[in-house]
């Protein structure tokens, strides 16, 4: 049981830290807004999505925390789900507003970790 808190704290602790350098940029942090800056340093130095990881995190020690197997399906499914709803259209948004910037960005980090 205890042993889910930790990534329930640290994946909490990722999407604090990962908006906060959203808020510094002054770019939008909701899904399917346009954004105002490309952010690539921090966490977005290692991946590009930090805080939809920090939700995968979370899950996990959700699933830790409740201490059922099956919960531990959750976790990679809501990153399939993210993946196919949210991140290849921001993605595609993000190419089209930055284009060789992005493009590059992308060859640096990877999509997950």
């Amino acid at each position: 049981m205890l042993p889910g808190l930790a990534p329930i704290a640290a994946g909490f602790a990722v999407l604090l830290y990962a908006a906060g350098l959203f808020r510094k940029h002054r770019t939008a942090i909701k899904p399917f807004k346009e954004s105002s800056a490309l952010v690539t340093q921090g966490l977005y130095h290692f991946t590009r999505n930090p805080m939809y990881l920090s939700l995968v995190i979370v899950l996990f020690g959700v699933a830790v925390l409740l201490g059922s197997v099956s919960c531990l399906l959750v976790p990679p499914f809501f990153a399939w789900l993210i993946t196919v709803l949210f991140i290849r259209v921001e993605e595609a948004m993000l190419t089209e507003r930055f284009g060789e910037a992005y493009l590059a960005y992308q060859q640096r980090a990877r999509r997950w970790v």
